[in-house]
């Protein structure tokens, strides 16, 4: 019989130990209250007969308690119910000092490798960690209720806000970027005034993404097309410059192709900028803010030009990448980019399919960006087209008081997800057993989304000025409360989950691709859409169903099970759960069915939805990756690509690295090794920071590397 410690470690039963506690128990009580050595037996006996290949460590202490009182010992009960909390307050008393050292050590793999944004070898980025583990601690000791903690700690959800819940922040948001650009701001109590240049705005924009990055939690998204209009004044500027130097003694063609020269200039300079100062920035986190910018042209939009050219730009530039410190060109991490496909660009004889040929180059290249279909988008979101936040979730369509729909200016609160292989293992086949724990363990999320929303309640404008008095998300006084926004869906609060794939396998015995389990996949998830949207309903709080990109949670989930279950085949056996609905890699699926059958869980999970496409070898298949893309417009709202070849960050080589017979990552083109202290990264998920593959766990690289 295998015991499971508090910590997730799987032991050996030792009766030894159940034994002791009892006759420690047994010293506190007088003699007429104790057990004697055959009661104790009887006992423990008692416990081993149940036959259980696994058990909770809890469990077996609630299997003493019940046997004490069976026997009549009241007051033996009450000692050994007293020694076993002053055990759990001893346990409490510090539960920092392990994940603390690890940290500063390098060996903490969850916290080092939760986020790729953080580089979690250098000392800011490490005092936001520890920072993150205190909250955790305090929010595990005091903060959330025990019932909460035990299932996240189970792995029966995963309450992803507690290295941030001690404090007054949320998690992404879209940033009101034009409101704060047009209308001014204040930074670090110093007016920030309406930009008179595209190059000002520019600098301007990439401050407001720092100072907004470092007073939340998660990532934020930036519609690019309010630089239109300063480009423009740009353009103004100069023409009128120009035209004044020349004093009428220069033909105006000429004096047109001087103002377009020092425009084109202007126009590089300031998305140079932005690029680099995103990704050379650091917020207070110590990290570089894990922003997207939202590539959009508008058929209305009066500066669509201007916003063409802005947007070309942007992928030029992304297609060049940035130098690395040994001066060779690679990817850069942020910003992330999210490219629009609507009729005018869409790679059928429309106006803008420039911009989109140059789009699957740069997908080809850089990997980014991701292609969200205008057309799909319209069919799922009241005729809406909008960046997703940085954590990959989607607003709900939202009116203000003029009637008219607004998604920038607005965030999401927090997540929280649910294991769905967990139920169903538990469930043992049984559907009525399934359905009825599903429900028991949504209505464990609706409590632990309404702990993250109430805590927030009470914050007030002054916790991030930048963010509540000075236009990020809103235009408040000084200590004026936030609580309205976040009521009436103007933001989100979001249920993840995880496994689709693998619960349909324990329930129905084949894949949801199977016709046979697509019907109870889509059941199960049209269930979870119905329980946020009731509790929407009774709340006014905007629950949303948010398919999350949580790579580092599919592993946790799986890890946890693995140890409590075993291995199961093809769910526990791979080392990690499929995200959300996602289609397992290892099924053989072309990219044009994976497209049309993942669409239709697109739709119910509306509070977050993203599909893979896995293409070997992006650089020599333009032709191919044209075709998807025409194919995502039509079929699918949002998707992007992966690939499987590699990238040496040393030398440049874009390949297949090797693994050598040291069982290490090996560029075949400068031999370079050191991949632990960050030269060789996967192109897959583009992180460019330390320590994020293990040395010698070829196994676990390859797992995660397909899992990306």
């Amino acid at each position: 019989m295998k015991v499971i410690k508090r910590d997730g470690q799987t032991v050996d039963f030792d009766r030894s130990k159940i034994i002791k506690a009892i006759k420690k128990a047994n010293l506190a009580v007088e003699e007429e209250d104790r057990l004697s050595e055959d009661e104790i037996e009887e006992i423990v006996s008692s416990i081993e007969s149940k036959n259980r290949s696994r058990l909770l460590v809890e469990d077996i202490q609630d299997m003493v308690e019940s046997g004490i009182m069976a026997k009549g010992k009241f007051n033996l009960g009450k000692a050994y119910i007293i020694y076993r909390y002053s055990r759990a307050l001893v346990r409490k008393a510090n539960t920092t000092d392990e994940s603390i050292l690890s940290l500063i050590k390098n060996s903490n793999k969850d916290v080092m490798e939760e986020n790729s944004n953080k580089n979690a070898v250098t000392a800011a980025t490490q005092r936001d960690l520890i920072a993150g583990e205190v909250s955790k601690d305090l929010t595990k000791r005091i903060l959330l209720p025990e019932k909460i903690i035990k299932a996240h700690e189970e792995g029966a959800i995963h309450f992803h806000d507690a290295d941030y819940f001690l404090q007054p922040i949320f998690n992404c948001c879209l940033i009101n970027i034009g409101d704060m650009l047009d209308n001014g701001t204040v930074m670090n109590g110093k007016m920030i005034e309406t930009p008179k240049s595209f190059q000002v705005a520019c600098t301007v924009l990439t401050q407001i993404i720092a100072a907004v990055a470092s007073s939340q939690y998660g990532g934020q998204s930036v519609d690019i097309r309010h630089l239109g209009k300063y480009l423009r004044t740009s353009y103004n500027k100069f023409k009128t410059q120009i035209t004044a130097e020349c004093d009428g003694e220069v033909p105006e063609a000429i004096i047109e192709k001087i103002v377009d020269a020092r425009l084109k200039d202007e126009l590089r300079s300031g998305v140079q900028t932005i690029q680099y100062q995103i990704n050379t920035l650091m917020t207070t986190n110590g990290q570089s803010p894990f922003v997207t910018l939202f590539l959009n042209l508008q058929e209305d939009d009066e500066y669509i030009k201007e916003n063409a050219l802005i947007i070309e730009e942007i992928l030029r530039q992304r297609i060049k990448g940035v130098k690395n410190q040994a001066g060779v060109y690679v990817t850069p991490a942020f910003p992330k980019l999210i490219y629009v496909l609507d009729e005018h660009n869409n790679l059928t004889g429309g106006k803008y399919d420039y911009l989109t040929k140059l789009a699957v180059v740069c997908s080809s290249k850089r990997l980014y960006p991701d292609y969200i279909s205008a057309k799909k988008m319209r069919e799922n979101y009241e005729g809406n087209v909008f960046s997703c936040m940085g954590c990959r979730s989607f607003l709900t369509p939202w009116k203000n008081e003029k009637g008219e729909y607004q998604f920038e200016g607005r965030f999401n609160q927090g997540v929280v997800s649910l294991n769905l292989p967990q139920i169903a293992i538990l469930s043992k086949g049984d559907e009525d057993k399934f359905w009825s724990l599903l429900d028991e363990r949504l209505e464990l999320c609706r409590e632990a989304l309404m702990c993250r929303h109430n805590a927030l309640r009470e914050v007030t404008s002054d916790t991030s000025p930048v963010h509540w008095q000075y236009g990020a998300i809103a235009r408040l006084g000084r200590g004026e409360k936030i609580e309205k926004y976040l009521m009436d869906g103007y933001s989100t609060i979001s249920l993840g989950y995880i496994g689709i794939f693998e619960m349909t396998k324990l329930m129905t015995g084949v894949s949801h691709t199977d016709p046979a389990g697509t019907e109870f996949a889509l059941s199960v998830m049209k269930h979870m859409r119905a329980a946020c949207d009731k509790w929407k309903k009774e709340t006014g709080i905007g629950f949303g169903l948010y398919g999350t990109p949580a790579e580092s949670l599919c592993y946790r989930f799986a890890r946890i099970d693995k140890k409590r279950f075993g291995t199961i085949e093809d769910v526990t056996d791979k080392g990690y759960y499929t995200n959300s609905y996602h289609v397992d890699v290892r099924e053989d699926i072309d990219v044009f069915s994976k497209f049309d059958f993942e669409s239709q869980f697109q739709k119910i999970s509306s509070g977050g939805a993203i599909s893979y496409a896995e293409i070997p070898n992006m650089g020599h298949n333009l032709e191919a990756l044209e075709e998807i893309v025409g194919y995502i417009y039509e079929n699918i709202q949002y998707a992007e690509f992966n690939t499987k070849s590699d990238y040496c960050q040393k030398c440049g080589f874009d390949g297949e690295i090797i693994i050598n017979d040291d069982d290490e990552w090996e560029c075949p083109n400068c031999h370079n090794k050191e991949h632990a202290t960050l030269n060789v990264t996967r192109r897959t998920c583009g992180y460019l920071g330390e320590n994020f593959w293990n040395v010698g766990k070829t196994k676990e690289i390859k797992a995660r590397v397909l899992h990306i």
